[in-house]
């Protein structure tokens, strides 16, 4: 939907319904969408639109897409941004780290990110910007050793180089803007602010430039350009909030740094509390200990007392050695619903989102916002609404922090 006083664009990401298939993709977008749009009263609503490798592969096929496009005109309906990061079944199986399965340094997920764009500059409606989120590059614990990891940036570099090609002739072509969001994430290779610069300093801007410039035959200034415009930040503020980092000065850093923001995907990580004693620890490892499902990576960090972080692959791990660490916060990466300040003894991360916000007022750095809440069908029973209404609520409480 568009908050007009801001000039941007407001949805849900389409990845809280399960479906792999574009049928089942479809029929989620009609069953629940529908009633997202109608319970918010909103005449003309976009959609954040999650599609599996599986989905693209049937709708880039001319009659599927022809029939999509109709749908979303008769139903006042539009697509704006595209959930490219999970690349296979992201629901009713173990997910785990194979959620970057296939990388960047695999043809298949610059084919698949190439189709995603083919699908939305069809999708996208004239005026708008258009954008698809991806993956951290990769799993960095599947990278040995240093040279392994300065390898697997190498070829990713490469070939998000190839997207900002495509991506620059499709706007010679149709004048259409779309960007490719790359998304930090705990344990992805890139993972906090300071990683997310460094990959454009070091890679992006060096070799990325020097490819652009012989592909394009631009000077160094044009190919920069065209590096800032395609290839941009999802900015998901459960994952910077597991990594305690501080948003006014992460999202300070990164736009001085030139890089744009492509989207502010709005979600709340779970966190303890902060300086939780050993005497403490006991009732809310066993609160924390209910979101330890097999389905999802819950990455987990520790701060203690003397700010010193402690980093996990995922939670079990995290709480099986909390006690070593007296006065201390641990936090978790688990998209909890947005509107709630309060789960039993444990705390949403919603400072964080209403920080990211209240700076996006001020400098309005991206037209974008998504709210991510996907872990619905593994959050604990006592959680679980009707997906409808939440879903609606998690808008709701976006529009009403940003009218406050």
């Amino acid at each position: 939907m568009r908050i007009d006083h801001h000039q941007a664009h407001l949805s849900y990401c389409s990845n809280i319904h399960p479906g792999e298939s574009w049928e089942e993709t479809f029929a989620n977008l009609r069953n629940y969408t529908t009633q997202v749009r109608d319970r918010l009263g909103k005449t003309y609503f976009g959609i954040g639109l999650r599609i599996s490798n599986a989905a693209s592969l049937e709708l880039i096929q001319p009659e599927n897409l022809a029939t999509f496009k109709q749908w979303l005109a008769d139903n006042q309906m539009y697509v704006f941004t595209v959930n490219g990061f999970p690349y296979g079944g992201f629901h009713h199986q173990v997910v785990k780290d194979q959620v970057h399965f296939p990388d960047w340094t695999t043809s298949e997920r610059l084919e698949y990110t190439l189709r995603l764009f083919n699908i939305l500059k069809v999708l996208l409606p004239e005026g708008l910007d258009g954008g698809v989120s991806t993956s951290p590059l990769s799993y960095r614990f599947w990278h040995a050793t240093p040279s392994d990891l300065d390898r697997a940036k190498e070829v990713a570099c490469k070939q998000l180089v190839d997207v900002a090609i495509h991506l620059h002739s499709i706007k010679s072509e149709s004048g259409k803007s779309l960007h490719l969001d790359i998304e930090p994430e705990p344990d992805g290779i890139i993972e906090t602010s300071a990683e997310l610069i460094d990959f454009y300093k070091d890679y992006l801007l060096k070799m990325g430039v020097e490819i652009l410039q012989s592909a394009l035959d631009c000077r160094q200034s044009e190919a920069e350009e065209i590096i800032f415009e395609h290839l941009q930040l999802c900015y998901d503020v459960c994952h910077f909030a597991v990594g305690f980092e501080d948003p006014a000065k992460a999202l300070h850093d990164i736009l001085k740094s030139g890089i744009r923001i492509g989207r502010i995907q709005i979600s709340a990580a779970l966190s303890s509390g902060a300086e939780i004693s050993l005497e403490s620890q006991k009732q809310i490892r066993e609160e924390l200990g209910q979101f330890d499902e097999p389905v999802y990576l819950h990455q987990a960090v520790i701060r203690d007392a003397e700010g010193t972080l402690s980093r996990y692959p995922d939670l079990r791990p995290a709480l099986d050695t909390w006690q070593e660490h007296d006065k201390s916060e641990l936090r978790t990466h688990y998209h909890v619903p947005i509107f709630t300040e309060k789960y039993g003894a444990l705390i949403p991360t919603q400072k964080d989102i209403v920080e990211v916000l209240k700076v996006w007022k001020e400098q309005n750095f991206t037209n974008h916002l998504e709210v991510e809440t996907y872990t619905w069908d593994v959050l604990p029973l006592t959680m679980r609404t009707d997906i409808v209404q939440s879903v609606a609520r998690e808008l709701s409480w976006v529009i009403d922090t940003l009218a406050k």
